[in-house]
């Protein structure tokens, strides 16, 4: 029976009845159904209940997928009318506070509406609260999509939480709040979050605040959020079922001489006082009803089944909210929870032999959580924290105090705040230990492992193959086939990860070029800004490169952060002063990738990766003084990169030198017979030769 579901969802991806970028989701919940099946027949249930479990899992992935969300007929994006912005007046309820944008001054917002929600774009930004009325008056747009799978853009970001448009105003005077009504759980968050930060300071009040509110609640600063997810403890910071635990096993050892009704009270208590500090957050509302049904379950006098409690859980939640299927956090959180019910027992049986008690027991939870996480991380990220399980042992001491300590001092903070002070004074140096710890891990010699990100198809082939091995008893023959799996998802990534390719991706904002040679790579970049240092940067990661050989930048504007740039690379070019990144006679040069100017009055430049030839020619005047001196060399050439759209005369002109590829940046209809465009914001992917 496993493998029948198992062909029936490769047989889905192939048929394409189910999304190809939802092979992951896809592993996960088969993984859920799998385990539910093996462990029923360990347990020796009836074979109707274990395959209706096995069936459960899939159907509820592909109900879910087929429920995600998407405009509705009242919604803002359907004021557009195909149009690609228009003028509007817009009010409504402002859904949060505002946070800033990383790429500007600015803020953003989501603004609900009576038939949908739109995102304000607001710069500057003004004191704005969740909660409060609004008249927003602004040009309304369809979000960006990103050019390329691994830049996801705003559309892709906004249709994870139903938000289909944007509604950019252009000053101050264009919002007026119409009515400011009382958000008292918001208000309250809130005053908890700024005590602790003004008692401890961004960083380690911000760290007490994260853990006693979440850090969806608390956002960190920036250095702070990187170290922690460098170091693979950002579920440290996240509102989760540790967190819960922490709390509701505290509660609990107060009351266990209570009588029932007020033992379950205080339980309870603890459980809304947990949704009540970190909001109803996916990973939240999990723990929550994970805790309510096994609560329940062990006072009722039965025998709580793990896996049993969280596959309901996710079924409940799936059917209220089936696009929470789509979020990072609860994925992980899935995967985690579901590693610890069926991997972290028998791990730490198999490591008692060999280890301490204390060890085995501390080592097996961190194990098997990231074990069963792998798949996910891959998928998303492309990268693995080398560290993380020996930083899970080094920290685990310090979490449970710190983030029962954190919860009190944000009661503290509202019910009794002259405590505040005496609570913090043992915490604060706690939370200094934690972050001291954390950037040490972090700036360990390849703390986050590029591995790049593989094709959705290898995630699912990797987390199948992966099962019979997190389950103990699978038998020898399933782990063979599980162990020829992995072999084969590592050989074709790394194949697909070491080929020669070359990859252009357009934007708004200007063009990137990536040549790989064997696992190695460098970059042409055709602005300086820092969206493209960061787009430049997360293409790396994508890629699989620590590094890029060499960078060199074709905009005459110098960089408004050159360490952004000089961080990703040894070897940084850039134009400036109105000349050339490169004179004739210079060149760059690493093993199998090159870059050497055409002519010395223009930007033309040679790119070579492996034995083939790129031309590059990122404006009409690099064509035209190419033309005049002729290709360098009389050297073939495997192909030419236009940044601009060319006329008929130079589409001939470039057609009579015989290049097999020519690429395009932008729109451009009607295109001689082996011409590729990018598309208005995309990317052209391919071998160089």
């Amino acid at each position: 029976m496993p493998f029948l579901v198992v062909s029936l969802a490769l047989a889905g991806l192939a048929l394409g009845t189910v999304p190809l970028a939802a092979a992951p989701r896809l592993a996960l919940l088969l993984l859920l159904g799998a385990a539910g099946w093996w462990r029923a027949r360990r347990l020796g249930a009836r074979p109707l209940p274990a395959l209706a479990l096995l069936v459960i899992a899939p159907s509820l992935l592909l109900w879910a997928l087929w429920r995600q969300p998407h405009p509705g007929p009242a919604d803002p994006v359907q004021l557009l009318q195909g149009l690609d912005g228009r003028e509007l007046v817009l009010r409504g309820q402002l859904s949060s506070d505002p946070r800033l944008r990383g790429d500007s001054a600015g803020c953003s917002v989501p603004l609900r509406l009576a038939g949908g929600s739109t995102e304000l774009q607001l710069q500057p930004c003004p004191p704005l609260r969740q909660g409060w009325l609004v008249e927003a008056h602004g040009i309304l747009r369809r979000p960006a999509s990103g050019p390329h799978p691994l830049l996801s853009g705003p559309a892709e970001r906004l249709a994870r939480r139903g938000i289909w448009s944007q509604l950019r105003l252009g000053a101050s005077t264009d919002l007026k709040v119409l009515a400011r009504p009382a958000t008292p759980i918001a208000d309250l968050r809130r005053r908890m979050a700024a005590t602790l930060i003004r008692q401890g300071g961004e960083r380690r009040g911000g760290i007490l605040a994260a853990l006693g509110l979440g850090s969806a609640v608390v956002p960190l600063p920036a250095d702070v959020a990187a170290s922690f997810r460098a170091a693979g403890l950002s579920h440290a910071l996240a509102a989760s079922g540790f967190h819960l635990s922490v709390l509701l096993g505290a509660v609990m050892a107060l009351g266990r001489r209570l009588p029932r009704p007020p033992r379950c009270a205080l339980a309870l208590g603890a459980m809304l006082l947990f949704l009540l500090l970190a909001g109803p957050q996916p990973s939240v509302v999990r723990a929550v009803l994970m805790g309510g049904v096994a609560f329940a379950v062990l006072e009722s006098g039965g025998r709580s089944r793990p896996l049993g409690v969280l596959l309901l859980s996710v079924l409940l939640m799936l059917l209220v909210q089936p696009w929470w299927l789509q979020d990072v956090g609860f994925q992980l959180s899935v995967a985690a929870t579901a590693g610890l019910i069926l991997t972290a027992r028998p791990l730490e049986t198999a490591l008692a032999g060999r280890l301490p008690a204390w060890a085995a027991a501390g080592l097996a939870v961190p194990v098997a959580a990231s074990l069963w996480t792998l798949p996910l991380q891959l998928h998303h990220f492309g990268i693995v924290p080398l560290y993380a399980v020996p930083a899970n042992l080094l920290v685990a001491p310090l979490l449970s105090p710190l983030t029962l300590g954190a919860m009190a001092l944000a009661l503290s903070a509202v019910l009794l705040p002259p405590l505040v002070p005496l609570l913090a004074w043992p915490l604060l140096p706690l939370s200094g230990l934690l972050l001291a710890i954390t950037r040490a891990i972090a700036a360990l010699p390849m703390a986050q492992w590029q591995l790049g990100r593989p094709l959705p198809a290898l995630v699912l082939l990797f987390g199948l193959s992966l099962l019979p091995w997190l389950l103990p008893g699978a038998g020898a023959w399933p782990r063979r086939l599980g162990a020829a799996g992995l072999a084969l998802v590592l050989a074709v990534h790394l194949a697909l990860l070491g080929g020669d390719a070359l990859l252009l991706v357009h934007r708004w904002s200007g063009d990137l070029l990536v040549a790989r040679h064997r696992g190695r790579g460098a970059l042409v970049s055709g602005k300086a800004d820092g969206l493209s240092c960061s787009d430049a940067r997360k293409l790396a990661s994508g890629l699989g490169m620590e590094r890029y050989d060499w960078i060199t930048l074709l905009d005459p504007v110098a960089p408004d952060d050159p360490a952004c740039w000089s961080g990703q690379t040894s070897l940084l070019v850039s134009s400036s002063a109105g000349q050339n990144s490169l004179q004739p006679g210079q060149r760059l040069e690493s093993p199998g990738l090159s870059l050497a100017p055409l002519s010395g009055d223009s930007q033309a430049l040679a790119l070579g990766i492996g034995r083939h030839r790129w031309w590059l020619l990122p404006d009409p005047q690099s064509l035209e003084a190419w033309s005049h001196q002729g290709p360098a060399g009389g050297e073939p050439v495997a192909g030419v990169w236009l940044g601009f759209r060319p006329s008929r005369r130079q589409q001939r002109q470039l057609s009579a030198a015989g290049p097999r590829q020519v690429w395009l940046s932008g729109e451009a209809p009607g295109l001689p017979q082996g011409w590729s465009a990018s598309g208005a914001s995309g990317s052209l992917q391919g071998a160089p030769g």
